[in-house]
């Protein structure tokens, strides 16, 4: 199988780095070669890499069966459409369009034409959240946090769509029901676009989100907290660092065998919770802290994308899923613009 990757940027230069890392492990899989718009870069990456480099889109297309597009994500669709209707499988980064309508062009051309498409929403990869997504239980509210500097080269979308769509996204995995309501707000500072935002998507299920992403930050900040039912349960998780760590109220039986909470220890973590021994009503609080094994996300869904085509199994992550985060990220800009001109 051979594929190629558009864009060499720094997430493009990852995914050509893995991919040949890739096809040195598989000997089915090639590295076709690489196309950017700059010329300079490409060829810097493809002396880097020991790969061929192609002096236009076409040119690389004739000589792959599949693509990784990672452009920036204005050029998504128009690329995207290119190769669909040439019959290539696309592995596409996050978000999959600007907008619904494109993606439902694109997923239009992917049933046409018989392919795959698998959009690159990494954090579902993230090790840290499929080591602690086994113990929270049904999330019926989550907060995420999301915070970057301040990059020139994104400045082509919001951060809704820069930062935000990558917890969007997380959240819908986690709470499958339909949304019932959207509220948001956020500010330009720094670019003609959205540069915070903050969000809180309630759903028919009665669980709720509140979502904020900002580049304006000095540092760099990823952090989710969930409360849920079944079992009664707090989770807390930093995704830069990994460090996670759960607390369920359970029946002694349901106790985790590794690390269930006693004496002392017990003691020291319910003071932090504040006066909850009476609410616990004969419950036992069992602490987790998950361990988080060391996996690249990135080869992580490469591999996945992979594997889709070799044994025609289900995309891990599907135009579909890429569509409903673009069409929740339009409502919140959407809601923000109308709030701006609402105070105008």
């Amino acid at each position: 199988m051979n594929i190629g990757v558009i864009g060499v940027g720094k997430l493009g230069e990852f995914h050509t780095k893995l991919l040949t890392e890739i096809a040195w492990d598989w000997p089915d899989i090639h590295c076709a070669g690489i196309y950017d718009l700059d010329s300079n870069r490409a060829d810097e990456m493809a002396k880097k890499y020991g790969v061929s480099l192609f002096s236009s889109l076409e040119s690389l297309a004739e000589q792959c069966d599949a693509v990784i597009i990672a452009t920036t994500t204005s050029s998504h669709f128009n690329i995207a459409r290119i190769l669909l209707a040439k019959g290539l499988h696309l592995f596409i980064e996050k978000p999959i369009t600007t907008s619904v309508e494109e993606a439902d062009e694109l997923i239009r051309l992917e049933t046409e034409n018989q392919v795959r498409i698998q959009v690159g929403h990494i954090e579902r990869f993230n090790p840290a959240i499929r080591a602690i997504e086994p113990y929270i239980g049904r999330p019926m509210y989550i907060q995420a946090e999301r915070l970057s500097s301040f990059s020139r080269r994104v400045t082509d979308v919001s951060v809704v769509l820069d930062l935000m769509i990558h917890d969007i996204d997380l959240v819908l995995s986690l709470i499958p029901y339909d949304i019932k309501h959207i509220s948001a707000s956020g500010v330009r500072v720094f670019s003609n676009e959205l540069d915070m935002a903050t969000a809180r998507i309630d759903f028919v299920n009665g669980a709720t989100a509140n979502v904020t992403a900002s580049r304006l930050s000095r540092s760099r900040h990823r952090k989710f907290r969930f409360f849920g039912t079944n079992p009664k349960s707090y989770a807390s998780l930093d995704l830069t660092t990994g460090k996670s760590e759960v607390f369920r109220l359970v029946n002694k039986e349901e106790a985790s065998s590794k690390n269930p909470l006693k004496s002392f220890a017990a003691r020291k973590i319910l003071e932090q919770f504040g006066e909850i021994q009476d609410a616990m009503q004969g419950m036992v609080l069992d602490y987790i802290h998950p361990e988080v094994p060391k996996i690249n996300a990135l080869r992580d869904e490469l591999e996945q994308f992979i594997n889709t085509l070799r044994n025609n199994t289900p995309v891990a992550v599907t135009s579909a899923d890429g569509r409903r985060a673009i069409m929740v990220a339009g409502k919140i800009s959407a809601e923000i613009e109308a709030n701006a001109a609402a105070s105008d």
